[in-house]
């Protein structure tokens, strides 16, 4: 089993940035979501299956991929405002 950590930013958004992913169906300026599974295909039908995750907008991010066989920092999150 792995952690799948998906994460992205609107905060520096603009309009020169139209092919900007789109992760949550909703509105956002954090989305970050985290899935166990054994695979990313299997994370990804997990997150399809809620409803809320825009799985095609995902596919298009490299999630941080955490293997669970060795103790580690799991998350670690600074906003800088």
């Amino acid at each position: 089993m792995h952690l799948f950590v998906w994460r992205h930013s609107t905060h520096f958004s603009s309009w020169s940035m139209l092919d900007e992913p789109h992760i949550h169906k909703d509105n956002y300026l954090q989305a970050d979501v985290t899935v166990l599974a054994p695979s990313r295909e299997e994370a990804l039908a997990l997150l399809a299956r809620t409803g809320d995750w825009n799985v095609e907008e995902l596919q298009r991010l490299v999630p941080e991929i955490i293997p669970l066989d060795a103790p580690r920092i799991v998350i670690s999150h600074v906003d800088g405002r």
